[in-house]
């Protein structure tokens, strides 16, 4: 009798478990659709998406073992969540990348420098160096960079504008930044666009609170008879201590501090979300009013089908779902699913392909995509 209770109870937990991870599965794909900012812990779902479809994969070989006519749970949930999911995990042979661009093409680099190891520059000069390297040898016509630390005017800085400029022969910039928020006396703190070809027009959007994340610029630039707007933007950062960063790695509430510790991560990605979500509104409407097709780059601060990424990606290509493979992560740290930086274009660009370059110079990698213009009007 009791082994009859224990076999009925375990099933019972198994399917209830199954139903919770389906549904936690579809509002993490589609939560990212919802307009309103109320809806904000639709976000902690999307952030855990990948591992949702983990656990149901697992659910899916369970039943088809155990009960096969079970296994309709995991297998409906993952066929309606199966058009984000095609954003979340793109399961192809990545062709290779050739450094070498065919001709017209437009080679565009997006990376979070972090400050260009600035802090670590007299100790360890030796990574400044690397990064540039990495840069020179991709030879990007354009590049969006953002948490970029230099001087336009004082040559004595250690990241002097003027220098990276020739060293990385992208002649035409425009750098935004807050001067009230400068990394010190000597470098402003902000985002840049560099760029082989000449920027007609270039602007630094601000909104309330006017601090760094509620910032983003663009600049119009033309190639041959073609112009198009190139956006660059970074959107609200998590701000996680080592503390925090720590407790994620290892979750635990045993003790009082462990419930602090809790609090003050769920606080952070409340606030994240919550800024994100009037960012990308400023973003997208901005996008909306370009008389030219535009280019997006970024550190989103989040992952593929958010809001963020929903909203500034309407009506445009992502280059990693279009060429890219695997999960794609392009943050170093917390997790490894993390692909929380991005390169949107217009549809009328062909993108030829796509590399996320894995080395540890930044706490995020630098991303590559090359574009063809074809104009289908």
């Amino acid at each position: 009798m009791a082994r009859q209770f224990f076999r009925k109870a375990s099933k019972t937990i198994m399917i209830t478990s199954n139903l919770v991870l389906a549904i936690c599965l579809i509002i993490g794909c589609y939560g990212g659709l919802i307009q309103k900012q109320s809806f904000w812990f639709t976000g902690l779902f999307t952030l855990a998406s990948f591992y949702f479809l983990l656990l149901l994969t697992g659910f899916l070989i369970f039943w088809l073992f155990v009960r096969a006519k079970f296994a309709l749970i995991s297998t409906i949930s993952i066929l309606v969540c199966f058009p984000p999911l095609r954003d979340l995990v793109k399961l192809r042979l990545n062709d290779g990348f050739s450094v070498a661009k065919k001709k017209g093409a437009l080679r565009v680099m997006s990376w979070n420098v972090e400050h260009f190891e600035i802090r670590s520059h007299n100790r360890n000069p030796e990574i400044k160096a690397a990064m540039l390297a990495t840069i020179n040898e991709m030879q990007p016509d354009i590049a969006c960079f953002q948490e970029m630390v230099a001087s336009e005017n004082d040559n004595r800085a250690i990241n002097y504008l003027p220098d990276f400029l020739q060293e990385l022969g992208l002649p035409y910039y425009h750098y935004a930044y807050n001067p009230k928020l400068d990394y010190d006396s000597k470098h402003h703190f902000g985002i840049i666009i560099m760029s082989k070809y000449p920027i007609i027009n270039s602007k630094t959007c601000s909104y309330p609170p006017h601090d760094y994340n509620s910032i983003f610029q663009y600049a119009d630039m033309v190639k041959g008879t073609d112009t198009f707007r190139v956006y660059n933007v970074h959107l609200q950062s998590l701000k996680f201590t080592a503390s925090n960063k720590s407790y994620i790695n290892d979750p635990s509430i045993n003790d009082q501090a462990d419930l602090e510790k809790s609090k003050s991560v769920i606080s952070k990605l409340k606030t994240g979300f919550i800024k994100r979500f009037r960012q990308s509104n400023h973003i997208r409407n901005s996008i909306e009013q370009s008389p030219f097709p535009v280019l997006v780059c970024g550190d989103f601060n989040d992952v593929p089908n958010s809001y963020a990424y929903y909203t500034i990606g309407k009506g445009l290509k992502n280059a990693f779902s279009e060429k890219g493979s695997g999960i794609g992560n392009t943050f170093d740290g917390i997790a490894p699913t993390l692909r929380i930086d991005q390169i949107f274009t217009d549809p009328r660009f062909e993108i030829i392909q796509y590399k996320r370059i894995r080395k540890k110079l930044s706490d995020h990698f630098p991303l590559i995509t090359d574009l063809q213009w074809y104009n289908k009007e």
